[in-house]
């Protein structure tokens, strides 16, 4: 690749919560079944060592507190983050909302100490169930802070929430995510082509 990001001698750490995690903690090899693991896969031999450490359930504010463990410990070239879903979905569920600025605050934390490339995927939201409508209000601001902070940081943006809803417009809704959050083995096709576009 022209800037060397997927370098066999490089190592990539993918941090995250369900969508990330698919299993990786039942996986003798650590990838789980997802978009992870698509990208293990198309990347083929040559490929960089790829790390999962995504956790199911997990908000911005959960990655912060393990990132040194987690993510650092690896001294990755690339770092990919894939969170903040859950820090909307708490809000509805569980009436356990997390602030914008709340959020913002944990994300900053993670990006700080990283001195790897990073890439921020945008969380992302198709909404199968008409009360998951309401989500948008709670989730379109974080999306907007991912984005802004890709700009601050220099990161790559995976545009996920913008292609997700476009698709869905064409292939339904529930063919990309079931729930409307995580993805069927569509969508982390769908998912995985659009991080290796975006970085390669």
């Amino acid at each position: 690749m022209s800037d060397g990001l997927l370098d066999p001698r490089r190592t990539i750490v993918f941090a995250g919560d369900s969508v990330t995690d698919c299993g990786r903690r039942e996986d003798p090899a650590g990838l789980g079944d997802g978009y992870v693991k698509i990208l293990y896969d198309v990347l083929g031999a040559d490929r960089p060592r790829i790390v999962n450490v995504g956790i199911s359930g997990n908000r911005a504010v959960d990655l912060a507190a393990r990132w040194d463990v987690d993510v650092l410990k690896h001294e990755p070239d690339l770092v990919s983050v894939l969170i903040g879903i859950n820090d909307t979905w708490r809000r509805y569920d569980k009436d356990d909302p997390t602030s914008t600025e709340a959020f913002e605050a944990s994300y900053r934390e993670l990006l700080e100490p990283v001195a790897a490339k990073l890439v921020l995927v945008e969380p992302f939201l198709l909404p199968v169930k008409a009360e998951q409508r309401a989500w948008r209000e709670d989730l379109d601001p974080k999306i907007e802070v991912v984005r802004r902070l890709a700009t601050e940081y220099d990161a790559l943006l995976v545009p996920a929430d913008v292609e997700f809803n476009r698709q869905a417009l064409t292939v339904g809704a529930t063919t990309l995510a079931g729930d409307g959050v995580h993805p069927t083995a569509a969508g982390h096709r769908l998912l995985a082509e659009l991080w290796r576009r975006t970085v390669s």
